[in-house]
């Protein structure tokens, strides 16, 4: 019950000027550009998702820290239609501040493709990157890694556009 109540105080205390210290607006423009470039060369579509904390109704439960912030990714994975691209190649890169939670959720089409190891590696290189305060670094090389395997699996052909399934622009909650 103590755990329970610590973490509503941590998701409640911590509020926009968490996110956006962790995100300004140049960086979130900046990003928005890069998720653009990045789906010129491929059919995927990559949403970013920052997060100070968690809606009340996550924070109800004695479930570890981890549990929880991979619930959260798989549910705004699915509200954002990040699922529903049309060869199942949506990344999600979900960061929840409160926590310091970094999850990536792929769609199965990409899931398919990619080795599982993948992605905690580049969850671990995030989170380095984060505990310097690198936060654009380490977003931007994780967009660059995601886009990387994206181009390698999902290539675009000689006169093929990515009909940009979904927007480009980070979301700061």
């Amino acid at each position: 019950m103590l755990n329970r109540i610590k973490r509503i105080f941590r998701h409640r205390w911590v509020d926009e000027s968490a996110t956006q210290h962790a995100s300004a607006p140049d960086m979130l423009q900046r990003l928005q550009q890069r998720v653009a470039a990045s789906e010129q060369r491929h059919s995927g579509e990559v949403r970013i998702y920052i997060e100070a904390g968690l809606p009340l109704s996550y924070l109800w439960t004695d479930a570890p820290t981890r549990q929880i912030a991979r619930q959260r990714a798989l549910d705004l994975f699915s509200q954002l239609g990040v699922w529903d691209t049309a060869a199942n190649n949506g990344v999600l890169i979900y960061l929840l501040l409160a926590e310091h939670a970094i999850e990536v959720v792929a769609d199965r089409g990409v899931n398919g493709r990619v080795h599982p190891s993948v992605w905690p590696a580049l969850v671990t290189r995030m989170s380095a990157a984060f505990k310097q305060a690198q936060f654009e670094d380490g977003l931007t090389n994780a967009l660059a890694e995601v886009s990387a395997l994206l181009v390698q699996h999902f290539p675009l052909g000689a006169n093929e556009v990515n009909p940009n399934e979904l927007p480009d622009a980070p979301i700061l909650n």
